[in-house]
């Protein structure tokens, strides 16, 4: 085939495959800077398919955790205190960032990075 030929084949192969959620189960360490302050909880993570279920421990005590996982696009939430957390985000290799919202405690910015295992 000539190059433009396979360049025509490969354009066409990524509009029609979706995109795989990436794989987040395990320990993951977050920072998380809202308007009130900051911390660093962790999230342990387990995946199945497009569902996210996991432990949030951090300032607010520990919960359980709810989500989904689109492509890259990772969305997750747990009741703290009353109030439900809401995490919406970008998921790289070993890293995800984006916004949450804590209700009345106020928003802000996280980071996350996947633990180290072994």
């Amino acid at each position: 085939m000539t190059r433009l030929a396979v360049m025509s084949v490969l354009t066409m192969v990524m509009w029609v495959t979706p995109a795989q959620a990436q794989d987040i189960s395990g320990t993951w360490q977050f920072t998380v800077q809202l308007d009130v302050g900051g911390g660093r909880p962790t999230f342990v993570f387990a995946q199945d398919g497009e569902s996210l279920s996991g432990i949030y421990q951090g300032t607010f005590d520990s919960a359980e955790v709810s989500g989904t996982i689109q492509g890259d696009l990772v969305e997750f939430w747990f009741e703290v205190q009353g109030s439900k957390a809401t995490y919406t985000g970008t998921v790289g290799y070993n890293t995800m960032s984006g916004t949450c919202d804590y209700a009345d405690v106020g928003s802000g910015f996280w980071l996350g990075e996947k633990a180290e295992t072994g």
